[in-house]
């Protein structure tokens, strides 16, 4: 099988070269070098070199063709390992990537079926909530560089859970560009989680992905018209087997239904999702800190924002009340999202003065780091249902000030 001309590419897109820039910087000839990429011709020894010089993979590429050629049954092995190892050895990488590269490359050496990533992932999904929102970027920065290397140099049965967390990495990469208000970057990364998600094969993944983009699409400046036609694609992907995914997946579409003025919808979409919580393993429900979990506390946020929007008051406060008393102390902005909910009704019932000024106190109270863009959405909604008549108030003005995107 000719693929390592498939190799090759890949170590040059994870460089970051367009193929046509490489083959300048290599003299070879653009098509020759698209055609032995594509497999339509075999990749030479010399080809390999000036792949391996160009890119400053110090010989890690022309050690793992040699092996390919010599029908080593553990080239893949070894041709992680010296990947790592090159990419440990670039000046210009971050010395903390280096050390995790060859962590990484000597842990997929020693055993094939080895799932670290997967723990990675987890970790990830509690560090979300936990960690501060700066260095929780810059480490998963250079995990992702690391992971990048091994998809380039991996071919063989650990691929598709290295895509997997591919996808899942790049969930809180979006989820992470939405909050801070750049949603047309975050849009990049839902499609590169998606695309990761669809060849691991893994259906879970899948549904994973495209769960927290309808979510997001929530708060990020889509038309909810959009947000639900995305959504309702999605559907036909949930099984009758409840997960924290498909129960995602069916509070976005709630959600998106709500914005979308389909009040009646929303209400029978929040109902579904109730029977799935209620059927989900012990296991997800108690991830409480966990990105990745599924805890009930989602549950009736999903309920406090679709009943506020319906107007069905007794509803919206039943689930607001048990909301605020299961969030964890780490979820302060959810916390506060619930409690905008409750500034919105308070409008909607007549009381506008009470119902802004609670929500430009929760503003207040709401540690800096916190005030995302998220918040900032829910607030907006807030404003939203302040009446055309009653919008000369002054807090009115300062409250449409401090939440403008």
């Amino acid at each position: 099988m000719n693929d390592f001309g498939d190799i090759l590419r890949q170590h040059r897109t994870t460089a970051g070269w367009s193929l046509r820039k490489f083959a300048e910087l290599t003299r070879y000839d653009f098509g020759y070098l698209g055609q032995i990429e594509r497999g339509i011709r075999p990749a030479s020894s010399e080809v390999v070199a000036a792949y391996d010089r160009v890119l400053g993979a110090h010989g890690a590429l022309e050690t793992a063709y040699a092996s390919r050629q010599a029908g080593d049954k553990d080239m893949r092995r070894r041709s992680v390992l010296q990947a790592m190892g090159a990419l440990a050895a670039v000046p210009a990488v971050d010395r903390l990537v280096g050390w995790e590269a060859l962590r990484q490359g000597l842990s997929a050496a020693v055993d094939v079926d080895f799932d670290e990533w997967m723990d990675i992932v987890a970790s990830y999904g509690r560090g979300y909530y936990l960690q501060p929102h700066d260095q929780l970027m810059a480490q998963l920065g250079r995990d992702l560089i690391v992971l990048q290397h091994q998809l380039a140099a991996d071919n063989g049965q650990r691929r598709p859970m290295l895509l997997r967390a591919a996808g899942h990495l790049s969930v809180i990469v979006a989820l992470s560009l939405v909050a801070q208000g750049h949603a047309m970057l975050a849009k990049r990364w839902w499609t590169s989680a998606q695309r990761a998600a669809d060849e691991s094969g893994d259906a879970e993944t899948r549904v994973l992905t495209r769960a927290w983009n309808v979510v997001n699409g929530c708060y990020d400046g889509r038309s909810p018209t959009a947000v639900v036609a995305l959504s309702e694609e999605v559907l036909p992907l949930v099984d009758a087997t409840p997960s924290a995914a498909t129960c995602g997946l069916l509070a976005g579409h709630a959600q998106a239904l709500s914005l979308a003025g389909r009040h009646d919808d929303a209400v029978v979409a929040v109902r579904r999702l109730a029977e799935h919580v209620d059927a989900l393993p012990a296991a997800v429900t108690a991830e409480v800190e966990s990105l990745w979990g599924w805890p009930e506390h989602r549950l009736r946020h999903t309920e406090s924002w679709v009943y506020t929007h319906a107007g069905d008051q007794r509803a919206a406060i039943a689930a607001q009340e048990r909301a605020l008393k299961l969030y964890p102390a780490s979820q302060a902005r959810l916390r506060t999202q619930v409690q905008l909910h409750q500034a919105a009704a308070l409008i909607r019932d007549g009381h506008i003065p009470d119902g802004l000024r609670m929500a430009a106190d929760l503003l207040d109270q709401l540690p800096r780091e916190q005030q995302n863009e998220l918040v900032r959405a829910v607030a907006r909604q807030v404003v939203a249902a302040v009446p055309e008549g009653e919008r000369r108030r002054p807090v009115y003005g300062e409250l449409v000030e401090r939440v403008r995107t």
